[in-house]
């Protein structure tokens, strides 16, 4: 039985005395068309005013200080090392919970519903509601070492996380929750492992019903169907080449931290109820905190490296196949697919459906306490 060890994120000086060195002599662009504002990609104005921030107060120590009041651990399966934070529930039973991050977060995500989840009765909450929380770094990013071979896909992660669960663990029933890349690998979860699965939550619907299952479109699903057309057009450049040629961008994000930042920085703007200003609903600190770790840790490459092995190698709903296990959905105004709930039905056993009324993509992040009370409420039917 893999056996995890105890871990301390503990970065060398001498990287930050790098990183220091690169955001002195950073090499701006030769200016961008005027009054463009965002539309062309980062606005350089806000990149420039974030990295001087960077430059000059960010404080990493602090951030690590903050990431290392949680246990965090250590473990390899089949040869890949994964990083995961292990917060043990205050309460009288305690509901085993994963919850997975996607891309471009992390699982420092998660840092504002931790202690709520793990400790409700700190937080204001009932005690019965507690969480045995695990919060895994996904293979290939962060403290999870980079990914070493092909085919490390949503179904392989998901494989590992459940060993994770069960194997490593010792969780026999739990719950999960996800976002972005983590709501298809908490799908799969709930697909694949459904024996040992109690329900499945997400802040993103995962998955599409199979094309022999979209029939009689309610005037709702075809409306969103539209508008994802128009977002396609507009917004998936990123998947384009990350999905095609991963490798050939990573020279350029490894290299430059104000490249990376500005990489990761504009999709926490464009994905969040911000109205275009992304500290409307984050700080500094949270936005350079999470470059940090794909700086840090140089796994924007693996990290990307993702969305082409699900483009080369997907996992898709068959013709007679759809997730079982209850599922519950909180649906944010500012995510970036909003299907109505009878798509998610042709999909999902949803049981649980709530119409947010502020937030977007980064969940955790940007609207914690709605989550946290939605993930309580749903699970709080499903603890047995």
């Amino acid at each position: 039985m893999p056996t995890p060890q105890a871990f301390t994120i503990d970065i060398p000086e001498a990287a930050l005395t790098d990183l220091r060195h690169r955001l002195d002599q950073v090499r701006w662009p030769a200016g961008e068309i005027p009054g463009s504002d965002w539309d062309y990609g980062a606005n350089m104005a806000y990149v420039k005013q974030l990295v001087e921030y960077w430059r000059t107060e960010y404080d990493w120590r602090a951030q690590e200080r903050r990431m290392n009041q949680w246990p965090h651990f250590s473990v390899s399966l089949d040869g890949q090392h994964i990083h995961f934070l292990h917060s043990t529930g205050k309460g009288p039973k305690p509901l085993p919970l994963i919850l997975s991050h996607g891309w471009p977060g992390s699982f420092y995500e998660f840092m504002e519903v931790i202690g709520p989840l793990s400790d409700p009765a700190a937080h204001g909450g009932d005690p019965a509601d507690a969480f045995d929380l695990v919060v895994p770094s996904l293979p290939g990013y962060g403290f999870s070492a980079p990914t070493q071979q092909r085919q490390v896909n949503i179904s392989r992660m998901a494989d590992w996380f459940a060993r994770l669960m069960g194997e490593v663990l010792g969780y026999r029933r739990y719950g999960a929750q996800g976002g972005d890349w983590g709501a298809l690998i908490t799908s799969r979860l709930g697909f694949a492992y459904p024996q040992n699965l109690v329900g499945i939550h997400l802040n993103m619907v995962g998955i599409a019903p199979h094309p022999a299952n979209r029939h009689d479109l309610s005037a709702a699903e075809q409306a969103w169907l539209n508008e994802m057309s128009g977002w396609q057009r507009e917004e998936t450049g990123y998947q384009g080449i990350q999905g095609t040629k991963p490798q050939t961008l990573a020279f350029g994000l490894n290299d430059s931290p104000v490249g990376l930042c500005a990489w990761i920085v504009e999709k926490f703007r464009t994905w969040s109820d911000c109205d275009g200003n992304p500290e409307r609903a984050y700080t500094k600190d949270q936005l350079l905190t999470n470059v940090m770790l794909y700086w840090l840790t140089q796994t924007i490459h693996s990290s990307t490296r993702l969305y082409y092995e699900e483009r080369h190698h997907p996992w898709r709903l068959g013709r007679d196949e759809r997730v079982s296990v209850p599922t519950g959905i909180a649906a944010f105004p500012k995510e970036l697919a909003r299907p109505p709930r009878e798509w998610a039905e042709r999909a999902y056993n949803v049981t649980h459906w709530t119409p947010m009324p502020a937030g977007g993509h980064f969940a955790a992040m940007e609207k914690p306490d709605l989550l946290v009370d939605d993930i309580r409420t749903f699970f709080r039917g499903l603890r047995g």
